[in-house]
């Protein structure tokens, strides 16, 4: 379908070179530098011929147009040619590129853009000299490009000024910098962005504090990452500092539910590092997006991207927060090779949040936050295996020819970290921690594949201290293995108690508990165990007494709204209507709107709320959505 990159046996020399060496910020020096191991494996969801010549370091320098809703200007590749090969290939997604020069001449060079696939976009070959250090693009981004969302004022929460930002993972940071963009590589970059002087631009990148009155924007990135970490956003933006290294940016009116909100971000640092080692990436800030963002964070360095939905205000879903910021060891300084190692990714992520969030707030807590992803863990387990889709249910995954989206499910992030904690119960934290710190340290600013890391388990935990571990059945097997450690909470059993009172009650008052006596967490396993004989009745009784349908948490909310649509429970159908419309996580769009799809009159209703809901959502959400109600446009 199309064409597999040239990427194969790329050596300790590429990833050296393509990591830039050292970097000083800060008067800190972040060592880039790979171990003597070698990667032989091909990416199949890049163009690029990275093993033959490579970019070590870009820049940018784009115009951000609010008015035609493009990003015009260029981007200069520096390149290492390390076979003098006569061409550079990088990839592209519906880019429209206006000439490409090389070095400092100032004349167009031949460059061929290839057959186009509606996931890749199409490979941009240029042809260059053994010689050649720079090389050129001159370009403009395309208004419906799959990266960028171009938000009116109205879509914001100020309401006055337009606002847009980039969600590069996995392969569409190419629909707006043309790049070899594949994670086998790092690369350096620095941007100059000009932008409305209303207007404030930050990056993954060393971020101003304040907007500057002629709209132009200096960024450098110096620690080496893969290019679908380079993040850009632009708005109404201010700032404020929550420690000597963390700050949050977000809009004007929503800053003190923010402030208040990340209030123990920089002690989620201190802990992080007290497990991992050395935080490498000076500072730590987030940004709170309008409500389109269509993931809870995404973990761009320096600058964690935020979903407005774990505003909760009662610092409850701050778990998310703890997720981003252990990416900082596992993603961003240690990279899945390919999308098809995710697993390395979001399953040590999911493991480091969960060890933050018990450092800070206790084992009972951190225990609660694993069991509800336990939960969702074993129902997507359950709906694939049953669909005859098991070999999705593996952790290394084989997604050639497929959007590397299908495979961010639960068992990347929740079986993942369940092999960490049943490998860490059978070694013991006193040898887990420091195996698992010297595995960030040996192979940190690099690129690891599964069989990399099972290499380093062996040779590191398991044969020295001769423990016995079915990690093949784990790794490259179906389902979750009978060894998976048990996750129990003694306060999710007396919540249990509580839910399977529901049908045998006539008021919820005879429950005995108020709104604000459970966690967000307890109230989301209350909600997940109400008997399944409980009628539509019995949820206007709940409703009435705790207003899960209106709370404002967006957790109890999505949990509220399904359970109703499931047992015909029509009076949230309004609540829920707005909910769709002015949320764009697909977290919470997905399964409500394939729950309203499974009978005739709720995919009525979807259709309905979609038509209305849709210009609101980034292409990753609309993306989704449309395939479940089988939307044309």
């Amino acid at each position: 379908m199309y064409k597999i990159s040239g990427i194969s046996l790329i050596s300790l020399a590429l990833a050296l070179n393509s990591c830039g060496g050292t970097s000083t910020e800060n008067n800190q020096t972040t060592d880039s530098t790979a171990t003597d191991s070698v990667i032989v494996t091909e990416d199949a969801h890049s163009y690029s011929n990275v093993s033959d010549v490579y970019s070590t370091h870009l820049h940018l320098n784009l115009n951000v147009d609010f008015d035609r809703k493009v990003l015009a200007g260029n981007v200069i590749h520096e390149i290492v040619n390390v076979n003098g090969v006569s061409e550079i290939i990088f990839d592209m997604n519906d880019v429209n590129i206006l000439k490409v020069t090389l070095d400092e001449d100032t004349a167009g060079v031949q460059f061929k853009i290839g057959e186009d696939d509606e996931l890749l976009g199409s490979p941009l070959t240029v042809q260059i000299k053994p010689e050649t250090k720079k090389v050129v693009i001159w370009y403009e981004s395309d208004p419906s490009s799959n990266s960028l969302q171009w938000l009116n004022p109205q879509q914001t929460a100020g309401k006055k000024l337009p606002y847009l930002y980039t969600q590069g993972q996995a392969v569409l940071t190419r629909t707006w910098i043309p790049c070899q963009d594949t994670p086998l590589k790092r690369i350096t970059y620095s941007a100059d962005i000009t932008t409305p002087k209303n207007l404030m631009a930050v990056m993954s990148a060393n971020n101003p504090q304040e907007k500057n009155p002629e709209g132009k924007y200096h960024f450098d990135m110096p620690q080496a990452i893969p290019t679908y970490l380079i993040a850009l956003a632009v708005g109404d933006l201010s700032f404020s500092e929550l420690g000597a290294r963390t700050g949050v940016y977000t809009e004007p009116s929503m800053m003190d539910k923010c402030v208040y909100e990340f209030a123990d971000v920089e002690k989620m640092v201190e802990a992080a590092e007290e497990l991992y080692g050395e935080y490498k990436w000076g500072r730590y800030d987030i940004i709170v997006l309008p409500p389109s963002f269509p993931f809870g964070g995404m973990e761009n360095p320096k600058l964690t991207f935020a979903t407005p939905t774990i505003l909760s205000g009662d610092r409850s879903l701050v778990s998310l927060i703890a997720h981003e910021l252990a990416h900082s060891w596992s993603g961003n300084l240690v990279t899945n090779a390919t999308w098809d190692d995710f697993w390395l990714n979001e399953g040590f992520t999911v493991y480091i949040e969960n060890r933050i969030m018990e450092k800070l707030y206790g084992k009972e807590h951190a225990d609660m936050l694993l069991s509800i992803e336990n939960q969702e863990l074993e129902d997507e387990n359950h709906d694939l295996s049953s669909s005859g889709n098991g070999e999705d249910t593996h952790l290394k995954l084989d997604l050639d020819g497929r959007d590397p989206d299908e495979g961010m499910t639960t068992i990347a992030y929740v079986k993942g970290c369940l092999f960490l904690k049943t490998l860490e119960a059978a070694a013991g934290r006193e040898k887990f921690d420091p195996f698992l710190k010297s595995y960030f340290e040996t192979h940190q600013f690099q690129p690891v594949t599964t069989e990399m890391f099972v290499e380093f388990l062996n040779t590191n935990l398991l044969e020295p201290n001769k423990i016995e571990f079915n990690t093949d059945e784990w790794i490259y097997g179906e389902g979750i293995p009978d060894n998976c450690i048990k996750i129990e909470s003694d306060r999710f059993d007396k919540v249990s108690e509580k839910a399977a009172l529901v049908t045998s009650i006539t008021s919820a008052k005879e429950l005995e508990i108020k709104r604000t006596d459970w966690s967000t967490q307890e109230w989301m396993h209350f909600i997940r165990h109400i008997p399944a004989e409980a009628d539509a009745a019995k949820m206007e009784m709940l409703d009435n007494e705790f207003q899960f349908g209106t709370c404002g948490n967006s957790e109890i909310m999505a949990e509220w709204y399904l359970i109703s649509i499931q047992k015909g429970y029509d009076k949230i159908n309004g609540p829920m209507e707005d909910f769709l419309i002015n949320v764009g996580r697909r977290k919470f769009l997905q399964p409500l709107y394939e729950e309203l799809a499974k009978t005739e009159d709720g995919l009525v209703l979807a259709k309905k709320i979609y038509a209305k809901a849709r210009p609101n959502y980034h292409s990753v959400s609309s993306g989704t959505i449309d395939e479940i109600l089988g939307w044309q446009e």
